[in-house]
């Protein structure tokens, strides 16, 4: 006695998987949207080769290790400057914070006054007000 083999048919008929394509491939929506990839089909395969060309040409710049050290050289040469600087402007912050409250004095009008001499106040004062004239005109335009 054998026993049945994957490729064997039931008695029944085809097997379910074969009827559930069926019964797709009979619907007319499938048969429209088959009808359309068999009309675009060059055009398919003509964007499968041009992505095919460009996967091959990412993966060959990926294996290569003088590209990939060349751009990870380029990448700390771009940012290491920003990272300096933002380090910079945290550590001031964080050490004004810290004289901030170490200091425990109030600022009167002749302190506030003499502030004001400051070349890096009045630099900080034009760079608010012209900020501020921008947020305003940017608003208004908005409005218009």
């Amino acid at each position: 006695m054998s026993q049945p083999t994957q490729q064997e048919v039931p008695a029944t008929g085809a097997p379910q998987a074969q009827k559930d394509v069926l019964d797709q491939l009979m619907k007319p929506e499938v048969q429209e949207s088959l009808t359309v990839l068999v009309e675009n089909l060059p055009k398919l395969a003509e964007m499968v080769t041009a992505m095919t060309t460009a996967y091959d040409f990412a993966q060959g710049l990926a294996k290569d290790q003088v590209f990939v050290n060349d751009m990870k050289v380029a990448f700390g040469e771009f940012t290491t400057p920003v990272v300096e600087k933002a380090k910079g402007v945290a550590s001031a912050a964080i050490e004004a914070g810290d004289r901030a409250q170490a200091e425990q004095s109030s600022v009167g009008l002749f302190g506030m006054l003499k502030m004001l001499k400051d070349p890096n106040v009045q630099h900080t004062l034009r760079f608010a007000q012209a900020f501020l004239n921008i947020l305003n005109e940017r608003q208004q335009n908005k409005q218009d």
